[in-house]
Formats: structure tokens, C-alpha cells, sequence
């Protein structure tokens, strides 16, 4: 049961005396009452930190940072349409930046996230003010403040880079047009505040509003995760993707944070190992002092989340309270297409999985089909989807608990998560393997996130036991902890900025594209037995058992996603197509949709993109008509042969990468897999904010329209028919 979201509802009188939602750079007169008379009770100070809460059901956070700007990665990928993007979400996607500087919608994340973090410093100042700042409820309520700044900070840090640094709130008469602070800065002085405030904060079955609202066991968790940030890789200044140790004094006391580790010493973390060690401690610290098991059924949360319910001291640390009708895009922008008349409602998705994403989970693998959805609902009843449709199928709006609505779209009040306590598993796992190898410590973590993967499995031993013992190697375990990532957060928004830190955003997502090009031509014979095609794409041999098309019949007509019984699910099929379709089997598309043919009729030195051959039946006679519509029954030239003569007509096959590949990426490399290593994920300041500055600006971080093109299609080979 959802106990404490309706702060949103009364999150207007905090905010009263908070930041203009108008001007970020503006900041409330001193007549403001004296903040020890205005924290008198935590009534005041509860109103003022919902103030901070409440932007979280803006359209900035709800659907641009929550998941749609979370893309395009190797596991969650939106294809932008035709045509260069301009000043649209689509930009974002195809990691085409400098196309998006007049875009509103980056005006208003900037100013959503740093509004955020002024209202935070107001709780922290107006509790430090306070004449009960002691009391328990105030340094809980100080604490979400510190969280929720700090999780602001690391959303910006990770989608504009270096930003300004507010350290404590404006106060009147301050200049707070500032420019940028290096994100290192920023990770190391959020980090401070948390450290400080940890101790001080209620776990979540006994805070108020439990995993609705952050807790300590959510400022663990959050310490660690922003450790990694601070000892892993960020853009700089430059266009390179460096760690602070690389080019800052990481002995500078802005860049260092003091800690008690486990054995409760005081600690001073400096260099990317400090952090590393950080995180390691503050993992072991939350599984100490609040140990919990994984919920048996990894679906189990995100069904929590469409029935609207949490539970305390569990999987979940903190998800974001959505209120319905008023904020909360989970089951409209990301989760599974609900489209014409829908009982409870239709979607806008705007978050995909990629095909080569669904295909990198073992066969046996639970998450696979909770995560990847390869079904839609047109009108209520369920209908299977092609390869390039793969959607998010933790949240499915047909399956929410409250009537939604056959009118309603955004707002359905399905919560968000932030963290769940396999990721902390993960992070233990991903610091102890950094600082000592692959431990005991470190295999015992991995292993409890995929025994509950493969719980049913009948190769259990093999899939687990076998697979974590094999790791033996500290580079091995690391690649295991990148890929138990990807399988485990799909689309939670997680894996982008992972692969920033690890500095793996552009190998991954190169990755991706070859396999997608390689798994194309695998499903064609023809290029599979060309020796030129093979020599350059050999590793094309290895997905000759990935399917070309699945095969499925619909067993009811309910909205069921089980309704789909499915022939196969990864593998080729043996059978012929038309036995499948004579068997009362149907297909979507799988492989064949990763590459594309362009066919053209050469005759005479021209070339045409339609031919229409007719034999005449008794005298066996060929006759050839071009033209370069399809559709038109007019032609350009047209000739007769006898039979058994030379057409003089060469057909010419070139196949490419699909327009779905090389749009996914097309601002890294063009389309052509040509990149520079260095992915361009940062988005630049939107030209409004840059006005209103007299010290911001897009200089550096490699904000140029190098590859601000439609993409260049990969040509993988070419296939001629002579005398067709």
C-alpha cells in the first residue's frame, strides 16, 4: 500500500517558500522569516523537504531523465526516425547533442535539477538553524534533503558533465551565476554531506513513509554508487574520458572525503582506490547493519510497483512515489505498448531493449522475459512483436491494480526505482574484484544475484555454480559484473551511466553494431558463402543458430501475454517457412531485421529499382519492363527475349547495415562504426540558460556537429546476378 505519496499533494506550501520556479538565478527577499522561526517543527521542515520531492512528478524528471534520455546504450535503445534530428528527444538518442541547444525540454531539466538542489540547501540550512535541528525526525528530514541533492547532482554530472556547484543555499544579495565545477568536485563534496548525515538517518521500516521516502538504508547504498562515479571516468574539458586521478590533485581537500570505515577508523579517500575501498565499506556497512534477501521471483518489485504497493526493510531501497494523475510516466513512456482502445489506457513508448540485448541472456535466464517485452496490447488483446520492437516489460499498464482508465495516458502513479539491493550486491562484487581480485567475498555476491536469475533452471550448477567459479581471473570477473549488470537493470536507466564511469560507452555500443551486422548475415546464404563478406565479418559464423524469425500462434483472445505461445524463442528453426505456415504458424521478424537490402536492375548502363519479369508460358519467351516506381504501371524501357538467350539484365543486391543500426548511434560514428572511442553523451547547455549567464557556456567537451548526419549505412557486401 502506497502510505506517504501524498506529499505531493501538500508539497505546494513547502515549495511557498522556496525558489521561483520561474527563475532559478533568483532567490526569495530577506523579509523571508528568520529559518529558526520558520524549522520550529518538523511539520514546517516535512512541508519544505516535500517541496523538494514534488519536482520529481515534473515532466523533466518523470519521462526525460527517468528513462527516455537513458538511452541509446547496449541494453536500452530508441531508433530515431528519418532525417537529421532538430531540437527533439531524438537527438538525445542518437547521441546527436549539439542538434538539441534550442530544445526547451533541456532548458527545463537543467533548471528542474538545479531547482531541486536549492531547495535542498534550504532544508539543510533551515534544519542547521533550527532550534530542534537535534531531533531525530529533523536529521532524518535533513538527510533526504542530502540524498536528493545529491542524487540531482549525479544526474547532471552524468547528462551536461561539469556543472555549477551550490554547496550551501543562496542567500540574498550572493551571486549564483557560476560557472562550472568539475563533476570529481562535485561527487567528492556531495559525498562529504552524505557521510556526515548517514549515521543520523532512520532505515526504512521505521521511517515514515518508508522506501517513498529516502532512508538510510537508500544513503548507503547511494554513497557507494557515487564512490564508483567519483573513482571511475568522466568527459573533461577537453573531449577526453579521464578519471581525477588522470589530471587533478586528488590530495586537494575539495577532492577527498573522510569516512569511518568498518573497523571504525577514520579514513580519508584521495585516489581512485580510496573510493573503491569507499564503496566496498559502505556495501558491507548497509549489509551489516541491515541484512535482506533478494525477493525469491525476480518480478516481484516491479509487480509491487503495478500494484501499488511497498514494502519496507526489502528488495527495494527507494523507489519514487508517483501520485496518478499527477506525475509518473512508468507504463506511458517506458514499459509495454498499450495502443488503440485500451481499458486502461495507451502509451507513448519512448524506451526500446535492443535485439542483441534480448539474445545475451542464457536460455534459462528468469530476467529475460520479465525484462524484455517482445508483445504489445492493441486493444486490449496481445499481440507479438518483431525484433526491433522490444520494449520494457517490467511495468505493463494492462496489469496495473487501479482502473486507470481508458482515457488516461501519463500519470499512472506506478513508482520508480532507484536502487534495489541486488545492486549493491553488484557494487560489492564490482569494488572487492577491483581492490583484490575475484574473493570469496567478491563470487558470493555475484552468486546470490544470479541464483534467484536461474532459481529454476535445470542446469543450475552449471549456470551458477560453474559459471561464478570459472571467474578466476580479475579481468574475467569484471566483464561477468558489466554483463549481471546489463541483465539485471534493463531498463532502469542504470546502464548508461555505468558505462561512462567504466569508460566502455563506445566499445560496448560498437559491440552492439557489429553483432547486430554479423547476426544479419548469418540469415543469408548468399553472404554467408561470399569469401569477401566472410573474410571481413568472420565472427558472422558464430550466430548461424540465432533465429531469422520467430514462430508463434495466439491461443486466445485475452490481453495476456502468455496467450503467445511461441515455436521458438532464440534458435533457428529448422523447418521451412512454408511448413511453419502450413502448420498454422506465424512469424515476426528476428535477425532479418539487423540488415538491409538494396536491389537495383542494371541494363544497358542504367540502373532501375524495378524490374517485372513475365515468361510466356507457351513459347517460353522473357519479357523485362523497368522503371523506378513500384507502384506505377509506366516504364521507362522494356524488351523481349527468346528462350534460353542472354538477358544482358545484371541484379544488384547490396546489403547494409539496417536504417535501425545506424541510426542508433549515428552521432558516435556516423552510422559506420568510425568513432573516435569517445562517445558524445554529454548534452550542451540550452541556449536560454547561456543567455541568462555571464560565465556559462558550451566551450570544449566535444560539442561540435561533426556527425550531425542521417548515418551512413555499414555496406557489408554485394551479391550481382548476372543474365537474370
Amino acid at each position: 500500500m502506497k502510505s506517504y505519496n501524498k506529499y505531493l499533494a501538500i508539497a505546494a506550501l513547502g515549495a511557498l517558500t522556496l525558489t521561483s520556479c520561474d527563475d532559478t538565478l533568483n532567490v526569495d527577499a530577506p523579509s523571508q522569516m528568520d529559518l529558526n522561526s520558520v524549522y520550529a517543527s518538523t511539520e514546517f521542515a516535512t512541508n519544505a523537504i516535500n517541496g523538494v520531492y514534488v519536482l520529481f512528478c515534473e515532466d523533466p524528471y518523470t519521462s526525460r531523465m527517468c528513462g527516455v534520455w537513458m538511452q541509446n546504450t547496449d541494453v536500452e535503445a530508441e531508433v530515431p526516425s528519418a532525417g537529421v534530428p532538430a531540437s527533439d528527444r531524438r537527438a538525445v538518442w542518437s547521441l546527436q547533442g549539439p542538434a538539441v541547444t534550442g530544445f526547451n525540454d533541456v532548458y527545463n531539466v537543467w533548471n528542474n535539477n538545479l531547482q531541486a538542489i536549492e531547495r535542498a540547501n534550504q532544508v539543510r540550512a533551515g534544519i542547521d538553524a533550527s532550534s530542534i535541528a537535534k531531533e531525530d525526525e529533523m536529521q532524518q528530514i535533513k538527510g533526504e534533503a542530502t540524498c536528493l541533492k545529491a542524487f540531482r547532482y549525479y544526474l547532471m554530472c552524468n547528462i551536461f558533465g561539469d556543472v555549477p556547484y551550490y554547496d550551501v543555499a543562496a542567500v540574498w544579495g550572493e551571486e549564483i551565476d557560476r560557472p562550472r565545477t568539475d563533476k570529481f568536485v562535485i561527487y567528492s563534496r556531495v559525498l562529504q554531506q552524505l557521510v556526515d548525515i548517514e549515521p543520523y538517518m532512520k532505515f526504512s521500516d521505521v521511517n515514515t513513509g518508508g522506501i517513498e521516502r529516502m532512508n538510510r538504508d537508500f544513503a548507503m547504498g547511494l554513497i557507494a554508487r557515487l564512490a564508483l562515479f567519483r573513482a571511475g571516468y568522466g568527459k573533461t574539458f577537453d573531449n577526453q574520458m579521464k578519471r581525477a586521478d588522470d589530471y587533478l590533485d586528488v590530495n586537494a581537500d575539495s577532492l577527498s572525503v573522510t569516512y569511518t570505515d568498518l573497523s571504525g577508523n577514520t579514513v580519508t579517500a584521495h585516489t581512485h582506490n580510496d573510493y573503491v575501498q569507499m564503496a566496498k565499506n559502505y556495501c558491507q556497512k548497509l549489509i551489516q547493519l541491515k541484512p535482506r534477501d533478494l525477493y525469491p521471483n525476480f518480478y516481484k518489485s516491479f509487480q509491487n510497483e503495478m500494484n501499488y504497493a511497498s514494502e519496507n526493510n526489502a528488495e527495494v531501497l527507494y523507489e519514487v512515489a508517483f501520485v496518478q494523475n499527477y506525475g509518473g510516466d512508468v507504463g506511458w513512456s517506458i514499459g509495454v505498448p498499450n495502443t488503440g482502445s485500451c481499458a486502461k489506457g495507451t502509451t507513448t513508448i519512448q524506451v526500446g531493449l535492443l535485439p542483441t540485448y534480448y539474445m545475451s541472456f542464457a536460455d534459462n535466464d528468469s530476467r529475460r522475459d520479465i525484462t524484455c517485452a517482445n508483445y504489445a496490447h492493441a486493444n486490449d488483446t496481445v499481440a507479438a512483436a518483431a525484433s526491433t520492437g522490444i520494449k520494457v516489460g517490467k511495468w505493463d499498464r494492462a496489469l496495473a491494480a487501479k482502473e486507470l482508465g481508458g482515457a488516461s495516458s501519463k500519470g499512472t502513479g506506478i513508482n520508480f526505482p532507484l536502487m534495489r539491493y541486488s545492486d549493491v550486491l553488484l557494487m560489492l562484487a564490482e569494488a572487492e574484484n577491483e581492490l583484490n581480485g575475484p574473493t570469496a567475498l567478491a563470487k558470493q555476491a555475484l552468486t546470490t544475484v544470479r541464483a534467484r536469475a536461474f532459481a529454476d533452471s535445470e542446469t543450475f550448477d552449471q549456470d551458477v555454480t560453474q559459471y561464478v567459479n570459472n571467474l578466476t581471473s580479475k579481468e574475467a570477473f569484471f566483464n561477468a559484473i558489466v554483463n549481471e549488470r546489463a541483465w539485471e537493470f534493463g531498463g532502469e536507466g542504470l546502464r548508461k551511466f555505468d558505462l561512462i564511469r567504466w569508460n566502455l560507452y563506445a566499445q560496448k555500443i560498437e559491440q552492439a553494431m557489429r553483432t547486430m551486422l554479423c547476426w544479419g548475415i548469418s540469415t543469408n546464404k548468399d553472404l554467408m558463402e561470399d569469401a569477401g563478406v566472410m573474410s571481413k565479418y568472420p565472427d558472422a559464423a558464430n550466430y548461424t543458430t540465432w533465429a531469422n524469425k520467430l514462430w508463434y500462434v495466439k491461443q486466445a483472445k485475452n490481453n495476456d501475454r502468455l496467450d503467445i505461445k511461441w515455436y521458438n524463442r532464440k534458435y533457428q528453426v529448422d523447418l521451412e517457412d512454408a511448413v511453419m505456415t502450413s502448420d498454422g504458424w506465424y512469424s515476426v521478424n528476428w535477425g532479418s531485421n539487423m540488415i538491409k537490402r538494396v536491389r537495383t536492375y542494371i541494363y544497358k548502363g542504367t540502373s532501375y529499382t524495378n524490374c517485372v519479369k513475365a515468361t510466356d508460358a507457351a513459347t517460353g519467351a522473357v519479357t523485362y519492363k523497368f522503371n523506378n516506381d513500384s507502384s506505377s504501371d509506366k516504364y521507362l524501357t522494356e524488351f523481349t527475349i527468346n528462350k534460353g538467350e542472354a538477358s544482358g539484365v545484371t541484379r544488384k543486391d547490396v546489403y547494409q547495415a539496417s536504417d535501425y543500426a545506424t541510426r542508433l548511434y549515428r552521432g558516435y560514428s556516423n552510422g559506420a562504426l568510425t568513432g573516435s572511442g569517445i562517445v558524445p553523451y554529454l548534452i550542451p547547455i540550452n541556449i536560454t540558460t547561456l543567455n541568462a549567464s555571464s560565465v556559462l557556456n558550451n566551450d570544449g567537451y566535444g560539442f561540435d556537429a561533426t556527425n550531425m548526419g542521417e548515418g551512413v549505412n555499414v555496406e557489408v557486401g554485394t551479391i550481382n546476378t548476372e543474365n537474370y
